[in-house]
């Protein structure tokens, strides 16, 4: 007789049923149940324990996911999550369309920056922030002997400079010379870093004599480091004829900052090397620079870091002689105006780098109680010159606050304007031009 799945299966629970009713037969079946169901018990306990225990030190050790990096992959679209930045990079030229995912970065209060003392210098050297450049170029005031091109964020923060590992491979400003006293300015994006990712890895900030593809007799380095899994510090190296006198590290933990846009400002007063992560001083070298035989150029080199896994990129980078006393310039003038005071593209957002001029602004109105102040805006031509107008009104509005709730300024004592693209110093058609055009003035009442 033929029987089908449906009546085998119907007989086998009849049978076993029938077995599990028998005496001695229900008493093992419990205990073998008993005893699967305590080993059930202690395996998943066992399991749970095991996860919650890898995930911690998965967190530890693994800030940044090695699942969650980017992957660079021809015309495709990845997903990447590096602590609280998500973004897309977009990269174009004749031959492909390359986009992956990266972050944003968390804003910090201006309190932060309370005592923030870096003052940029007032007289434009240099500045790129590659508005002029095509996505997938590379950057038109820049030479390399290695590659890099001109990327883009799906977020309002620009074009970015990828700038690519390589032995001995250099990116150099197109600047003729530098004074003895100027500071240099730029932010740093990443993607990829994680636990994994070399200890090595860094990126030099080379000023240095000569400004092809090695370094001079004379040169300064300073290494940005990259790791991920401990913290490496800063590295300091210099040359001085020939010889190297510094060859140190400063401690410093950059792991988490790194990944989230930092600012670099760097200060160089004849010897002295002073060197800033957002609003913390790093770097303070009285004997760094040669001032017997001046150096020329600005640049960069990125070492060990894992290729199409581990990209860096900068941008906004500023060369501005002499660094401005807004304080004596103020009282001695009754006016004084900076480029050196930064909003986020398109708003009224102070960048907290610009802190360091607001905090002089401020001592010269405690120390001179009798003064008022009028703040003026001003922006470059770009966009409609009616929003341009609201723009620098709402910046200067911006300056103020910033003078009232970080440093108790009284209110009654300051005012404020905005003249939009009205009143032009310098050229608007060419990023230098706009970056002085971009200004906020003070003037005594």
């Amino acid at each position: 007789m033929k029987m089908n799945v449906s009546t085998i299966f119907r007989v086998s629970i009849l049978l076993l049923v029938m077995l599990f009713f028998t005496q001695p037969s229900r008493a093992q079946v419990w205990k073998k149940l008993k005893e699967k169901a305590e080993k059930t018990v202690e395996r998943k306990l066992e399991e749970k324990t095991e996860k919650e225990t890898s995930k911690k030190m998965d967190d530890i050790l693994n800030p940044t996911k090695k699942e969650d990096q980017p992957k660079t992959t021809e015309n495709k679209k990845e997903t990447s999550t590096s602590d609280s930045k998500t973004e897309t990079v977009q990269t174009e030229n004749s031959e492909n369309n390359t986009k992956t995912t990266s972050t944003s970065t968390e804003k910090k209060s201006l309190q932060v920056y309370k005592k923030f003392d870096f003052v940029p210098g007032d007289k434009l050297l240099f500045f790129d922030d590659f508005s002029n450049d095509f996505i997938g170029d590379f950057p038109a005031k820049w030479n390399t002997n290695g590659t890099g091109e001109i990327v883009s964020f799906n977020d309002d923060s620009g074009k970015w400079f990828e700038i690519k590992d390589g032995s001995n491979s250099y990116y150099v400003a197109n600047i003729n010379s530098l004074p003895e006293e100027y500071t240099i300015e730029f932010d740093i994006e990443t993607l990829g870093l994680d636990s994994k990712t070399s200890s090595l890895a860094t990126l030099a900030i080379i000023i240095d004599e000569q400004d092809n593809f090695s370094w001079g007799a004379n040169s300064a380095y300073c290494y940005i480091p990259f790791s991920q899994s401990i913290p490496t510090g800063i590295r300091l190296w210099n040359r001085i004829d020939n010889k190297t006198i510094i060859n140190n590290t400063v401690d410093a933990d950059l792991r988490k900052i790194v990944l989230n846009r930092p600012h670099i400002s760097i200060a160089v007063n004849k010897q002295r090397y002073r060197l800033f992560v957002n609003e913390t001083k790093y770097v303070d070298v009285p004997k760094m620079i040669d001032t017997g035989s001046p150096l020329r150029s600005l640049k960069f080199q990125v070492n060990n870091t894992k290729e199409g896994k581990e990209r860096i990129f900068i941008k906004n980078i500023k060369i501005a002689e002499g660094g401005l006393d807004l304080r004596r310039t103020l009282i001695a003038n009754g006016r004084v105006s900076t480029n050196g005071i930064l909003f986020d593209s398109g708003s009224a957002n102070i960048q907290p780098q610009s802190m360091g001029l607001i905090l002089q602004i401020a001592q010269v109105l405690e120390q001179e109680n009798s003064i008022k102040l009028k703040i003026i805006g001003h922006t470059d031509a770009d966009g409609d010159a009616t929003a341009n107008i609201k723009l620098s009104k709402l910046r200067a509005e911006a300056v103020k606050e910033a003078l009232i709730s970080v440093y108790g300024v009284s209110t009654d004592r300051l005012l404020t304007d905005g003249k939009g693209e009205t009143t032009p110093v310098s050229d608007n058609t060419t990023a230098d031009g706009k970056a002085q055009n971009r200004r906020v003035e003070f003037v005594t009442l």
